[in-house]
């Protein structure tokens, strides 16, 4: 099993950057792929951006060339660098892993989960 805790999150004005990092624990050298995720009040849990362990990345259409996804093996970390964040951006941030050789854009595609951490941008 997978331990996933992530870091990172605050409160920016519209424009401004965070980076989140996720920190991973356990039998990390079989994950497949691992992902950020977010869930704002009283909506679904929807995808960000994932990496394979190939370092190919996905991006949901609404952060694609302001989110970069990343990892860095050696620190079994994950990251996610949020540029120009903007009020729709709120939400909470979860780190997800899965061992399955498939690296979906669905909750249900990922099998381990971080607490997340929060992130709020005013306008």
């Amino acid at each position: 099993q997978v331990q996933l805790v992530e870091s990172g999150g605050g409160s920016v004005q519209s424009g401004g950057s965070l980076r989140l990092s996720c920190a991973a624990s356990g039998y990390t050298a079989a994950l497949f792929c691992m992902g950020w995720f977010r869930q704002a009040p009283g909506k679904e849990r929807e995808g960000v951006a994932s990496i394979g362990r190939d370092g190919s990345t996905t991006y949901a259409d609404s952060v694609k060339g302001r989110f970069t996804i990343s990892q860095d093996n050696a620190k079994n970390t994950l990251y996610l660098q949020m540029n120009s964040l903007k009020p729709e951006d709120t939400a909470m941030y979860y780190c997800a892993a899965t061992y399955r050789d498939s690296c979906g854009s669905l909750p249900q595609d990922f099998g381990y989960w971080g607490r997340g951490t929060q992130v709020t941008v005013s306008s």
